[in-house]
């Protein structure tokens, strides 16, 4: 145990934090239970996806701008096929739309290997490119989304095992993130190809010396990033029901959050708990602070100043981690 602790210290931390915000919420509002959770929850969903797309990347040693600007365009692509359409032509529209999450965001590795223009260019310029594309699908919120895709992350589902008042802490929309990001991530992670994205994050030329494939490996670790930002993006249609266009702050969250999780910019180290795990700590700051009726100007500053300072002390982590 011990030694699990050690290795997983960072985890185990904001495991801590998140529940003393827990506890100061419900000191600040005695009222706040387990509806209140699943309304985090739902409101956390969108984040933790574009944290977990931006993970990936930062891992393989690269950085994803268009993390948004893929979340809108891919959430207006399915608000816009749903639109009108029968329940069941969903089940065509969410494996569609994944694909060409995945599809875009390999583009994006595509031209950061061919062109040898750094990533944070490359994905830049896409930035404006996505955000085009989804004003051109749908120039205003608007669409609509499946009746069925819209109950699956409200409510709680009964576990036979659990007691009611433990399920009741267990909302859909924390059970659907689990179950997406375990079904990619823990595969990946044990496969070879896991392997290489730690270790193209750890030294890109140690990693090419040791035979790992890095131009393919580099444009998987985006599509991979593509395929979770579509997962983002549906689930800001299934949660609002609309598709928007506009790509929200998902970006520098989805950076302050993998830094505050433990994943080193430089790459090469970190996981997907402990980005996920800061989503929530982040989210459930703004909420404490919106209870105690902090000016919604004065929230955002203490938000933005928050991420910052995370970014930054990141930064220096991975300045010290370079070799000299």
């Amino acid at each position: 145990m011990s030694r699990l602790l050690r290795r997983n210290g960072w985890v185990a931390g904001l495991l801590a934090l998140f529940a003393v915000l827990l506890v100061l919420t419900k000191i600040i509002q005695p009222g706040y239970g387990a509806g209140d959770f699943g309304s985090l929850a739902r409101a956390g969903l969108p984040f933790a996806f574009a944290v977990a797309a931006q993970a990936v990347v930062v891992i393989a040693g690269g950085i994803d701008l268009s993390v948004a600007s893929m979340m809108a365009l891919t959430s207006v692509t399915a608000a816009s096929m749903m639109n009108g359409a029968s329940e069941e032509y969903a089940l065509f529209v969410v494996p569609f739309v994944l694909a060409m999450g995945f599809v875009l965001g390999a583009v994006n590795g595509i031209l950061i290997v061919v062109t040898r223009v750094p990533d944070i260019v490359v994905t830049l310029a896409m930035l404006f490119v996505l955000q085009g594309a989804a004003l051109l699908v749908l120039d205003a919120p608007g669409g609509a989304a499946a009746e069925w895709l819209k109950a699956s992350i409200t409510g709680t589902l009964p576990f036979p095992f659990l007691p009611d008042a433990v399920t009741a802490w267990l909302p859909n929309a924390l059970v659907l993130l689990v179950v997406c990001l375990c079904v990619v991530w823990i595969p990946l992670k044990r496969s070879r190809l896991g392997l290489s994205l730690y270790a193209i994050g750890s030294s890109e030329l140690a990693a090419f010396r040791s035979g790992v494939p890095v131009a393919r490996t580099r444009i998987i670790a985006y599509g991979l990033a593509g395929l979770f930002g579509a997962m983002g993006g549906l689930s800001l249609t299934m949660s609002t029901g609309i598709g928007a266009p506009i790509p929200g702050p998902y970006l520098m969250a989805s950076v302050a959050a993998v830094v505050l999780g433990g994943v080193v910019l430089g790459g090469g180290r970190g996981g997907l708990l402990g980005p996920i795990i800061a989503v929530f700590v982040l989210r459930l700051v703004r909420t404490d602070l919106t209870l105690m009726a902090i000016d919604p100007n004065v929230t955002s500053i203490i938000e933005g100043a928050i991420m910052v300072a995370v970014v930054m002390f990141g930064a220096f982590i991975a300045i010290r981690g370079r070799p000299a």
